[in-house]
């Protein structure tokens, strides 16, 4: 059990990014400690090249004074007061060799570089180096320097006092270094804990939801930051999400109800003819109506995929320059019989071309579709007005005004969802996809469609269609 626990927490993104935090400071906090090491050890290490040069420039003083006896006496001082372990002095010729030295009891395996005295006389300046003693484990910091005409003096100092020091600082190091480890993988837990609490929230959000749960939201906290952003993401594509599963559920059931009427008919009719007709011409009437109802669920059928594919992106569109005045004139022709049929007055004011580039035939199914449906929701002598003229904004704008029983508020909002209609009880012929053809169609071609409706006044219906679709199509 406490392993399947430990390996889940392994694989967890808290442990990871608690890695990753943990790591990325500790890295940090080593090289800034190297950094101020290197720094530490550079900066005693001037301090004793100083303290080397201030004394070789005093012990140069002296000889001038008091000549080489002084210097003697003087680096005799120096030693006993030092201790022979803190101090080296030594006097060589140019050539190298010793002539006067201190106690070398404790310094005693310590040589002359002859390297360092070549550099010395080449270029007039003292030169520095540091020795090690593999039996002590003590340094020393040597100069040589010229302190007379022929004279070098090789003089070092113990870096015993600054080796302390580095050592304490180096186990002050690694024993701050542990607690702030310990301390960055505590803080990096807490943080990273605190910053996925949200992610966990959506994780058991989207458990139940693929139990079948659709109501239940990600909680979204004040912080507003990327978590609660996508929580609010989420819950919108989760409304969405809920909002097409109920249009399709109702679009199923209207499917149903418009698929059963025409079936039952087509059904009801051969059973009655088959049981009672006896006369030739019965059957035929009964096949005239079969396939008249079969034309008008093609037609439905039809129509549903034109739109589907229309508004995927998938029907191509034959383009070509397309008079809309033109266009509605001729509709308005084709309907005069049936307004005719309800003593409605239909009018057209297009009396100016106003071309437009788009798909004939796709533009002449959604004038149709409009105006069928202003001239079946007017009362017997209402009024039906087409209008084309050039839009304020660019484009074409053709309106569809009638004085009809016009459409409730809460319907405006969805007449354009397929089979959607605002006649509950169906008693209105049609298939309640004339309004989303239209509108497919209009968005196919870069356009838009609104309506304007007041209960019982009528319904203004306004295409704008922009002069190029197949351009913006293209962009």
């Amino acid at each position: 059990m406490f392993l399947k626990q430990l390996n889940r927490l392994r694989r967890s993104l808290a442990f990871r990014l608690t890695l990753w935090y943990a790591g990325i400071f500790s890295i940090s906090a080593f090289l800034a400690f190297f950094f101020f090491y290197f720094l530490v050890i550079d900066v005693l290490r001037s301090q004793v090249d100083e303290d080397l040069n201030r004394q070789l420039r005093a012990f140069a003083g002296i000889m001038q004074v008091d000549g080489l006896e002084g210097v003697r006496r003087i680096a005799l001082q120096e030693t006993q007061a030092g201790g022979e372990a803190a101090r080296l002095i030594r006097l060589l010729s140019r050539f190298g060799t010793e002539f006067s030295v201190s106690d070398q009891t404790y310094w005693r395996n310590i040589g002359v570089d002859s390297e360092a005295i070549r550099r010395l006389l080449t270029e007039g300046q003292p030169v520095f180096e540091t020795i090690g003693i593999p039996d002590t484990g003590d340094s020393l910091r040597i100069i040589y320097g010229s302190i007379g005409p022929g004279i070098i003096m090789q003089l070092g100092q113990s870096l015993a006092p600054q080796m302390r020091l580095i050592q304490a600082f180096q186990r002050l190091f690694f024993f701050t270094m542990a607690a702030v480890i310990g301390l960055a993988a505590i803080i990096g837990w807490f943080l990273a804990r605190r910053a996925l609490s949200g992610v966990g929230d959506i994780a058991r959000t989207a458990r139940r939801i693929t139990q079948g749960d659709l109501a239940v939201r990600a909680p979204v906290s004040r912080r507003g930051d990327e978590i609660d952003q996508l929580a609010g993401n989420i819950n919108q594509m989760l409304d969405r999400i809920l909002e097409l599963i109920t249009g399709i559920r109702e679009m199923s059931d209207n499917i149903a109800h418009d698929l059963k009427s025409p079936i039952t008919r087509i059904r009801g009719l051969a059973e009655v003819t088959l049981t009672t007709s006896e006369q030739v011409a019965d059957y035929e009437q009964m096949g005239a109506s079969t396939i008249e109802e079969c034309d008008r669920l093609l037609d439905m059928i039809n129509t549903m995929l034109v739109i589907s594919r229309t508004e995927a992106g998938v029907q191509e569109l034959a383009w070509q320059s397309v008079d809309m005045a033109a266009l509605a004139r001729d509709a308005v022709h084709l309907f005069e019989t049936t307004a005719r049929d309800k003593a409605i007055q239909l009018s057209v004011a297009a009396n100016e071309p106003q071309h437009i580039h788009g798909d004939a035939p796709m533009l002449q199914r959604m004038v149709a579709n409009l105006l069928d449906n202003a001239i079946r929701y007017s009362a017997q002598g209402g009024k039906v007005r087409v209008g084309v003229q050039a839009g304020s904004a660019g484009g074409v704008e053709v309106t569809f005004q009638d004085n009809g029983i016009g459409i409730q508020a809460e319907d405006t909002a969805r007449i354009f969802e397929r089979f959607y209609r605002c006649d509950p009880s169906r008693s209105q012929t049609g298939t309640g996809l004339g309004l989303s053809l239209a509108q497919a169609v209009a968005r196919a071609h870069g356009g838009s469609i609104t309506v304007r409706s007041e209960p019982g006044q009528g319904s203004t219906f306004r295409v704008i269609l922009p002069f190029n679709a197949d351009k913006i199509g293209e962009k």
